[in-house]
């Protein structure tokens, strides 16, 4: 074999390990600058530059290099700012084709020009001005657009001065040179289409899930943007447990897959509350249904309150009245409208109501009072007397039930979708913010030790939000003392991971996101 003959196979060999490296490149910078490099080395060029094309139809610099003059820009290296792109159609829309890069990307073609100052019919002005400040010298150029698999121009590379390997005089670029630069042009495409489709389909899916939990925070006026800041506060805390390098959780950490996959699953973590009927989830007072009943009931006191005043008045037209039927008439309204205020209060709802409430709310249901139809009745029917005695919240049981089943729902609709590998955990991550460590959670009842800590650091980060969030239609939020301390109790009754959190105490997760997310007024001074 001839040394001409072994060169050539070196080069091609070379451009076989290119294509290789290429296709294996996930980093768009990266590859871009992969390309130009190796462009320059299979052809010896001293400098060339990488073009893609815009979707307001330019050419836009991505790479600039030159090796004689150390000029290293764009990409990971530098900025392109001073480059403005270059248009490939006129103010009426007709190509333009006098630079050599935009008639390479109509003519769909390759252009071997052997001295650039020789080549009349190209504008080279700006080559001439560059030369001047910099005292180079343009000769050769090659340059090449580069098509995808729809034989659509993504971009052009553009050669500059050859050298010889030997020698280090410019040349011109060879009928090689040309075949090997084609050739790998053509791998680039192939390698940076890959790259876009996979980008493009990776942010498609980003803006999905966004789209899901944006959703489900509009579909309740309550829920206001809890599935937009779970995402923000499980990363912090995961983000401040994978710095721990003592203790128990010294050997958890996370690479940016791992990030990737649990902030997903924090997007998706309540995608289940979207078969969650708006009558329960908008369930802002015990009586709620299309409209607050506690009206009614406040009409039917107002309804006693008249009956008596009738009969005092009776009595005072009867002259049957004295002191005490004065006083117990005063006493019958205080009593009323006391009765009245404390329902009103019961209505709300909140983190508990006494067993000696629940008991007064027994005894005024059983006020009795004239319907519409005449007949006497108790003040507050069954329905109204069980919704009034919820000890916690404003849900019934069964309506908590209905609530808790978006965690069933959350599991069933993320299992089954086709995750890649590299997102297989979101269910299990999604789905275990309202397991406790004890094994009384929901929808599993999975213990401590049958969750990830991934999935242990959402629950922390889910009870944080949902104690300090002020849009709950049951209560207001709570300032940091408040939160810390319930938090504290549901550590100690097994409900919350004891080393997760101890971090967020710690690590002072929970300020680092009250500055961010909540209310100036929640952040009491002992957390300032």
């Amino acid at each position: 074999m001839t040394d001409d003959a072994s060169a050539l196979l070196a080069r091609v060999e070379r451009l076989n390990e290119i294509g290789i490296a290429l296709s294996a490149e996930k980093d768009g910078v990266r590859l871009l600058e992969k390309i130009l490099r190796s462009a320059k080395e299979l052809t010896h060029a001293d400098g060339g530059t990488l073009y893609t094309v815009t979707a307001n139809r330019t050419l836009q610099f991505d790479i600039v290099s030159t090796d004689s003059l150390g000029i290293s820009l764009g990409g990971s290296t530098g900025e392109l700012a001073s480059f403005k792109p270059i248009p490939l159609y006129d103010e009426n829309g007709e190509p333009i084709r006098n630079m050599v890069v935009t008639y390479a990307f109509h003519a769909n073609k390759t252009i071997n020009i052997p001295d650039a100052y020789d080549a009349t019919q190209y504008d080279f002005s700006g080559t001439r001005k560059f030369d001047e400040r910099t005292h180079y010298r343009t000769r050769s150029l090659l340059t090449i657009p580069l098509k995808n698999h729809e034989d659509h121009i993504i971009g052009v590379l553009q050669l500059i001065n050859a050298t010889d390997p030997i020698t280090r005089e410019v040349v011109a670029f060879s009928s090689t040179d040309q075949q090997l630069a084609e050739s790998l042009a053509s791998q680039a495409a192939v390698a940076l289409t890959n790259q876009r489709l996979i980008a493009d389909l990776q942010k498609l899916f980003e803006s999905f899930i966004q789209l899901i939990a944006t959703a489900i925070d509009e579909k309740s006026p309550y829920t206001g943007t809890h599935c937009k800041r779970i995402p923000v506060l499980t990363m912090m805390l995961a983000e401040a447990t994978h710095a721990e390098t003592e203790g128990p959780l010294a050997g958890f950490s996370m690479n940016d897959k791992d990030r990737y996959e649990l902030e997903t699953a924090a997007w998706l973590h309540d995608c289940g509350k979207i078969t969650s009927p708006e009558y329960v989830m908008d369930k802002a007072t015990k009586l709620e249904t299309i409209f607050d009943r506690i009206q009614l009931i406040d009409t039917r006191i107002e309804l006693l309150k008249r009956d008596a005043e009738i009969e005092y008045l009776r009595a005072i037209n009867n002259q049957q009245t004295n002191e005490q039927v004065r006083i117990a008439y005063e006493q019958r309204l205080q009593q009323l409208n006391d009765d009245r205020d404390f329902l009103r209060r019961a209505n709300i709802g909140g983190e508990f109501m006494t067993e000696a409430d629940q008991a007064r709310v027994k005894t005024i249901a059983q006020y009795q009072w004239t319907n519409p139809e005449g007949e006497r009745v108790n003040l507050l029917n069954p329905e109204e007397l069980y919704n009034l005695s919820i000890p916690r919240g404003t849900l019934t049981p069964e309506e908590r039930t209905i609530i808790n089943n978006h965690m069933v729902a959350t599991i069933k609709m993320l299992e089954s979708l086709p995750f890649p590998q590299h997102l297989a955990r979101v269910p299990e991550y999604a789905g275990g913010h309202h397991e406790r460590m004890d094994g009384k959670g929901y929808p599993k009842g999975l213990t401590r030790d049958q969750m990830s800590v991934p999935a242990r650091v959402m629950a922390v980060a889910d009870v944080f939000e949902a104690l300090s969030a002020r849009d709950r239609p049951y209560k207001k939020g709570k300032t940091l003392s408040e939160c810390l301390s319930i938090m504290r109790n549901m550590v100690k009754n097994q409900h919350l991971d004891p080393d997760i959190f101890d971090v967020f105490e710690k690590r002072k997760v929970y300020l680092d996101y009250a500055k961010q997310y909540m209310h100036p007024d929640q952040i009491d001074e002992a957390h300032a």
